[in-house]
């Protein structure tokens, strides 16, 4: 991906969602776009006019730290989007493999023994997945509740992205989908800032740009966000709608991959559903071994 023209859509966008108002400004005169002026993020930020249309234009980098930290105040970025920035900086510069060790084996990644031995030890759905939204390991449960999932992907690693823009039982499995979409595009786009030159994900987005114009116009917002807590709803083919907490943590053993376990409040209706998901995924495993 072009670092530059990410730097140039990210920049201009965040600019484009900040108004006088919000940044405490008095809205003078008309704005033929919307916004703020690239003079007001300069004043705001303490950098002159010229210095900051160059950052705007993707030249970013070799920009300090204070800079960028002055940039995220002037546009009053989230962490999650003055991450992403300093991501974008340092990969501009050359020292992004240096924050991050990346990974990409000439072979298929699989799970080690062990670490398999730790996803089985979990009585609720666990699962591993990259920045590409590959899925890459699961215990017996999660493997049951992404089904569908694996069913539309029966020759490569299923790929959540792919999954919820190419295939339409996505809209069944993901009641909410504009969030579950929303929340795929801006984690291909922050890891699209930490590593831009990961070929498989510069693929990956061409092919989902070319099929698909939800994915397109999400895109091209360059929202990025953190995907690490929280409480998601499923429409399960087989056991009905699952309602599970989940909690995503970096995996320090395996750089660039993301575990991710889920949960059911205690004599919920999930809970009582993945209890009976896990027997039929038991009776299933027992019948396949004999």
């Amino acid at each position: 991906m072009d670092n530059r023209a990410e730097v140039r859509e990210f920049l201009t966008s965040r600019r484009a969602n900040l108004t006088a108002k919000q940044a405490g400004l008095p809205d003078v005169g008309s704005r033929r776009v919307a916004g703020l002026r690239r003079s007001e993020v300069a004043m705001i930020a303490g950098v002159s006019v010229e210095y900051y249309a160059k950052l705007e234009r993707g030249a970013i980098a070799g920009v300090s730290a204070s800079v960028l930290d002055a940039l995220a105040r002037a546009l009053q970025l989230d962490d999650a989007e003055r991450a992403h920035l300093f991501h974008l900086a340092h990969a501009a510069d050359g020292t992004s493999a240096g924050m991050r060790p990346r990974r990409r084996p000439a072979k298929r990644w699989t799970p080690s023994p062990s670490l398999q031995w730790v996803l089985d030890r979990f009585t609720a759905p666990a699962i591993v997945r990259n920045g590409r939204m590959d899925l890459l390991a699961t215990n017996h449960l999660g493997r049951a509740m992404h089904a569908a999932l694996y069913d539309s992907s029966p020759s490569r690693p299923p790929n959540f992205a792919r999954y919820t823009f190419l295939d339409d039982e996505s809209h069944f499995f993901y009641p909410d989908w504009e969030g579950a979409a929303d929340t795929c595009v801006s984690i291909l786009h922050t890891e699209a800032g930490r590593d831009p030159h990961d070929k498989a994900l510069h693929d990956l987005v061409g092919e989902l740009s070319t099929r698909c114009e939800q994915f397109r116009r999400r895109w091209s917002a360059h929202d990025v966000r953190y995907h690490g807590a929280g409480t998601k709803t499923y429409r399960h083919r087989d056991v009905g709608d699952l309602e599970l907490a989940y909690e995503s943590v970096d995996m320090l053993s395996e750089p660039g991959l993301t575990l991710t376990l889920y949960a059911a409040e205690p004599a919920s209706p999930t809970a009582h559903a993945l209890d009976l998901l896990a027997s039929w995924t038991a009776v299933t495993a027992e019948a396949r071994d004999r």
